[in-house]
């Protein structure tokens, strides 16, 4: 069950070492954040299970759902939620066949096919974007707007998370134009440290309605 609005992925480019990563989850995780992506891709094996295991008690304590990005062996090992797949990775069919009910799918998309793809092998709920200009999300081209999530928002029924470019002042426009709810990096992590991030996130969580 979907019960965030808020999904906060993680990018420990934004910070000098990875501890420095894991307080300012943790700060979010304080503010209210209910759900985490570890989204370390470039991580050797090793690190990233250490680092997925030491995400796993943090969100453990704060009663937030931890997931996985690609890696369904981590995300079993640590007995995370679930997992997030990419479009280039194991397809949401197979990862379903496997997992059943024991985990829970988040599958990135951005387009109309792929989010009713994504539906139809069983993710629980996708990431739709970029919504707007983002240096995170460059490799996927123009950002496809707040028309294209209309349109995708009328074809699927699984919950849609709008990501790409999100700030406050945006996020009233997303929710009407069909989204459950927001995923970001930047708009939380990208705060500065303590008080300041804190806020970010309490920020966000009152726009979307989580708080």
């Amino acid at each position: 069950m979907i019960d965030f609005m808020l999904y906060l992925i993680t990018d420990r480019r934004l910070f000098s070492s990875d501890n420095d990563l894991t307080r300012a989850v943790e700060e979010a995780l304080s503010a209210g954040v209910r759900a985490v992506q570890l989204r370390e891709k470039d991580l050797p094996t090793r690190d990233l299970l250490e680092m997925a295991d030491r995400f796993r008690k943090i969100t453990g304590r704060h009663n937030a759902k931890l997931f996985i990005n690609d890696r369904l062996d981590i995300a079993l090992s640590v007995g995370a939620d679930g997992v997030h797949l990419g479009q280039s990775g194991i397809p949401v069919r197979a990862v379903r066949e496997v997992v059943k009910n024991k985990l829970m799918i988040g599958c990135s998309t951005h387009s109309t096919r792929e989010a009713i793809e994504a539906q139809g092998g069983g993710a629980d709920f996708i990431t739709f974007g970029p919504l707007f200009h983002t240096p995170s999300k460059l490799k996927y081209g123009e950002p496809l707007g707040l028309e294209a999530l209309r349109e995708v928002s009328k074809k699927i029924t699984i919950p849609i998370f709008g990501i790409g470019g999100i700030k406050s002042e945006n996020i009233k426009d997303i929710l009407h134009a069909g989204a459950a709810g927001v995923a970001l990096i930047r708009g939380i992590l990208g705060a500065a440290a303590g008080l300041n991030r804190s806020a970010s996130a309490r920020e966000y969580l009152t726009k979307v309605g989580e708080l």
